[in-house]
């Protein structure tokens, strides 16, 4: 059975807290991957908005591979959303940014992210730097849909728990997406867009 729900739970990190989780998960766990990321969040300006939307679509690049994702489900706490994903070859993220705006996606939310991610008792931990703001962690699990979505949700609460670790309510959740719009992210323009742009900005 093909694992495509997505079950994730996220909370706040000082860097303190960033740092010995680091260390922790290094040891404890086990470091699978380091990324560094460029994305474009279509869904905060369609229908919905930032709150209400059932869709997630975005434009990445991670570590140099674009990808288009769409994630279907309702965002924020105790997320569990079907995730549908492709991803298309070296330097062709500009060509994925050139076909939305023909499809009509004109603007949303430009942002860069680093993490490291780790495995630990079966759950993903993304340690995710937004470079010159803030940290804050995801925890998930990949299910399928025979699978019960509470018992996993409960899994993942409760070893973030026993870390230490503070869990984004929905609404705490929205008000740091709010401050980061606000503070470290950009509205991508597609009106205002030139060819080779994100190639030459950065060097994808």
């Amino acid at each position: 059975m093909e694992k495509d729900i997505e079950i994730e739970i996220r909370g706040p990190l000082c860097r303190g807290e960033f740092d010995k989780l680091v260390r922790f998960l290094g040891v404890r766990g086990e470091k699978t991957a380091e990324k560094e990321r460029v994305l474009i969040d279509y869904s905060t300006f369609l229908e919905g908005g930032l709150r209400e939307r059932k869709k997630d679509i975005r434009l990445r690049v991670t570590n140099g591979i674009p990808e288009i994702i769409v994630k279907i489900g309702r965002w924020g706490e105790g997320e569990r959303r079907r995730e549908l994903s492709v991803t298309a070859g070296r330097g062709e993220f500009d060509k994925l940014v050139e076909i939305f705006g023909a499809l009509g996606f004109q603007k949303g939310i430009l942002a860069t992210r680093r993490s490291k991610v780790f495995e630990y008792r079966g759950i993903e931990f993304a340690l995710v730097e937004v470079p010159n703001h803030s940290y804050y962690y995801e925890a998930e699990k990949m299910a399928s849909k025979n699978e019960d979505a509470d018992t996993i949700t409960e899994e993942i609460t409760g070893v973030c728990k026993e870390l230490g670790l503070a869990i984004f309510s929905r609404e705490q959740f929205f008000q740091y997406i709010d401050q980061l719009n606000r503070e470290a992210n950009e509205v991508f323009d597609y009106t205002k867009y030139t060819p080779g742009y994100f190639r030459n900005r950065f060097k994808l």
